[in-house]
């Protein structure tokens, strides 16, 4: 099955599940009519729950799902119908208050009803999820504990916003209506059962064990697994998997990062290549040898595969991780295509991978370009950052003709993507692949 259509397919499915909810309530007896606003305002909260309950899926990490866009573009969806999603379930009952003012009389306590409380406490906490996933950088929220209040978080807000549904009960008379709407109910626990109990269990039985701990350059440490008892996966070079390196696979919370390891290797063995950036990943060069971890992937588009005369790599920083699973396995296949690498660094000494890249150039057509931002005095190559000029300086024409991988900051990201466009190079020519999955 073709890109387009597996995009297509699984876009009719999500529309499917969204819609579809929201259709049946019109059909089969119907309640009185009333007026155009308060219609449009129930439309909007079921319409809202729908997606909302969705979310499970989007992160479920299905990889029939995931493979023609990559998990990157899955999860950057996640985040924007997330924030759509709440947009409606807030106009809701912004509308409703317009319509009907005398909702906004406070009643007794004991007089308030059920759907009333259900709806505060789901709107309350679709807010929370959003201001605590926007900013948690500057609540300097750690990682872990977002992760764990990000789930319990959303699944308060389904299930305050079933319980107002039910509670008011207006479009729910048909008996099959309810049950349409237990159904969906259990698909999205089942989501919800499948990614935190379902999937672990099969992890468990495929763990894999750490045999080397090796410290490369700019703070960066690569973990050497081999599978356990399995003869492992296979992956593309490119992607990238979910390390659990500290618990058992049903710990909450899992951390994305790329192989570097060619993906030709025979026995299984997988790299990882992690920079130590706080949080988790300041623990990674203290992992003892011999310790059991687990690997959930491999995930990922970002890969090696449309045919094209030359093959241009184009990182910053600790960006190069996936473009080192290429050049690896681009070399043990004895590729005799050109590839070009423009690597931007901060400085001379901290640039990963340095030693390896030139050893790599005797069993490859490689040309490495390193861009540094803070080069020494004697320095002759290339300042600054990544640029359409350095593009031009380093690559032949037609820039077209070439196929992009990009990987780095995301400003770096998007200043490439510009200076592409300006080369004339088609979307269709470069790929990006960016990891804030938060």
């Amino acid at each position: 099955m073709t890109y387009v259509v597996k995009s297509a397919v699984w876009i009719a499915v999500y529309l499917l599940f969204v819609l579809s909810p929201l259709l049946a309530l019109l059909a089969g007896s119907l309640p009185p009519a009333r007026d155009f606003w308060t219609e449009f305002s129930a439309a909007l909260g079921y319409s809202g729950l729908a997606i909302m309950g969705l979310q499970f899926g989007l992160t479920a990490r299905f990889r029939q799902v995931t493979e023609p866009w990559g998990e990157d573009v899955i999860y950057h969806f996640h985040r924007r119908i997330s924030l759509f999603a709440v947009g409606l379930v807030i106009v809701h009952p912004l509308i409703m208050f317009a319509v009907q003012p005398e909702l906004l009389v406070a009643p007794e306590f004991r007089d308030i009803p059920l759907g009333a409380v259900a709806a505060f406490v789901s709107v309350f906490s679709v807010v929370a999820l959003v201001v605590m996933a926007l900013w948690r950088s500057k609540l300097r929220i750690p990682y872990e504990t977002w992760h764990l209040s990000h789930i319990a978080l959303a699944v308060i807000a389904v299930t305050g916003g079933l319980l107002h549904m039910i509670g008011w009960g207006f479009y729910l008379v048909d008996p099959w209506k309810r049950r349409l709407w237990m159904g969906l109910t259990v698909f999205w626990l089942g989501l919800l059962f499948y990614v935190r109990i379902i999937k672990p269990l099969f992890m468990l039985r495929r763990p894999y064990r750490v045999t080397e701990v090796r410290q490369e350059r700019g703070e960066t440490t690569t973990l050497v697994m081999r599978p356990e008892g399995h003869p492992g996966f296979r992956f593309r070079p490119g992607q990238f998997g979910w390390l659990t390196v500290w618990g058992s696979p049903f710990k909450i919370t899992g951390h994305p990062f790329s192989f570097s390891s060619s993906a030709a290797a025979a026995d299984g063995r997988v790299e990882m290549s992690i920079r130590s950036l706080g949080d988790f990943t300041s623990g990674i060069p203290d992992v003892p040898v011999g310790r059991r971890v687990y690997i959930d992937g491999p995930y990922g588009a970002f890969s090696i595969g449309n045919p094209a005369d030359m093959h241009v790599l184009i990182a910053g920083g600790v960006g190069v991780t996936p473009m080192m699973s290429m050049i690896r396995t681009l070399a043990d296949a004895g590729d005799k295509r050109p590839v070009v690498l423009l690597y931007g660094s901060k400085q001379w000494d901290l640039i990963t991978f340095r030693e390896d890249l030139d050893a790599l150039k005797a069993r490859l057509d490689l040309k490495v370009v390193h861009v540094l931002a803070d080069p020494p005095a004697d320095w002759t190559g290339e300042r600054g950052f990544l640029s359409a000029d350095v593009l031009r300086r380093h690559l032949p024409k037609p820039y077209a003709g070439h196929e992009y991988f990009i990987c780095g900051p995301g400003v770096m990201m998007d200043a490439i993507e510009a200076a592409l466009a300006e080369l004339g190079v088609p979307l269709m020519k470069y790929h990006s692949e960016r990891y804030s999955f938060v």
